[in-house]
């Protein structure tokens, strides 16, 4: 349950208040006046029927720059003692749905390409790096946890479903920058630290098997289960469980010492993790009814949705027979 606020012209009170009514709000109120001839009305309304109400407004105020929607969240709805508030608990046990807005909002963040980034980026590689050479696990749990390289890779899992180019090219733009900073440093830090590859943590990434097919599918839709349902704190166990950073890491300095079939080994991995959070990511949002509004936006995200989905399950499938050829004992003679 949310609350949703509307700040528009006093002409169009009448319509707010039906369409309150319409969509079912628990409750709504009125805010005061401004001075420009604005008003404001806020709505309790309930997951099930807030993406419709906000669709509705929208399509109402699409040549209105004056008007505001504000989707604010509740910690807490305080009934009078005996009040029938079962409405309320049914609500609440169904968890925390996201809308649209709500998702692009913070999905978005995730493909930002700026200093943040790239720092965070940078200082996860060296921690990973770090535990991977002394073989420390709770220092790359520390790595996994930050993160960065999952962000992006959401964010173009829910371009892709709205049919976003502008989103969809800044969430590549980001994964790839974080993929080449990762392997630039790691490449690096191979060059200069001398590194001993019986590391178990280093040597369990330049392999990988059909159980890291499923792990990859299973977190990538956990990811977006936590998302869309508000379950924001089961996203640290996701982001260890998909684990990007640490093959990168693998793959650059195994690269920088010249060990060509295990850097093929992490690339491996990394590729295969990629794919699995990218397709069950994409899966799960066209299952919860991520699409655009309009029915134009809505007939270009089918082509995209099309599209994109027959490459990553194609990607998948020649991944999933690489692996099967490399569980045989075959390699590449360098």
């Amino acid at each position: 349950m949310r609350i949703v606020e509307v700040v528009a012209d006093r002409k169009h009170a009448k319509t707010l208040a039906g369409m309150a009514k319409f969509y079912g709000a628990e409750d709504f109120w009125w805010g005061g006046d401004a001075e420009d001839g604005r008003c404001s009305i806020r709505m309790l309304v309930s997951d099930d029927h807030r993406q419709a109400l906000i669709d509705s407004l929208q399509d109402l105020f699409t040549a209105n720059d004056n008007a505001r929607i504000v989707i604010q969240s509740i910690d807490a709805v305080l009934t009078h003692e005996g009040q029938d508030d079962k409405d309320l608990e049914k609500d609440k046990a169904k968890s925390v749905a996201a809308t649209r807005e709500e998702l692009y909002s913070q999905i978005a963040k995730g493909a930002q390409l700026d200093s943040n980034f790239v720092v965070l980026t940078a200082l996860s590689t060296l921690v990973a790096a770090i535990g991977l050479i002394e073989n420390n696990v709770a220092v790359i749990i520390g790595a996994m946890v930050i993160a960065p390289l999952l962000g992006p890779n959401i964010a173009l899992a829910f371009a892709t479903s709205l049919g976003d180019k502008e989103l969809t090219w800044r969430a590549f733009k980001t994964n790839g920058a974080g993929i080449g900073l990762s392997m630039l440093i790691s490449v690096a830090i191979a060059l200069v630290l001398p590194i001993g590859f019986d590391s178990s943590e280093i040597l369990s990434r330049t392999d990988v098997d059909l159980g890291g097919v499923v792990l990859g599918l299973a977190s990538g839709a956990a990811a977006v289960l936590s998302l869309t349902t508000g379950l924001s704190s089961t996203l640290v166990g996701v982001m260890v469980a998909v684990a990007l950073l640490p093959p990168t890491a693998t793959m650059g300095m195994m690269l920088g010492a010249g060990r060509w079939e295990e850097a093929l080994g992490a690339f491996l991995l990394l590729i295969v993790n990629i794919v699995c959070v990218l397709l069950s990511a994409k899966v799960v949002f066209l299952l919860k009814g991520v699409r655009p509004r309009s029915w134009t936006d809505r007939n270009r995200a089918k082509q995209s949705n099309a599209i994109y989905l027959s490459l990553w399950a194609i990607l998948l499938a020649l991944l999933i027979g690489v692996i099967l050829i490399r569980a045989t004992g075959w390699h590449i003679p360098w």
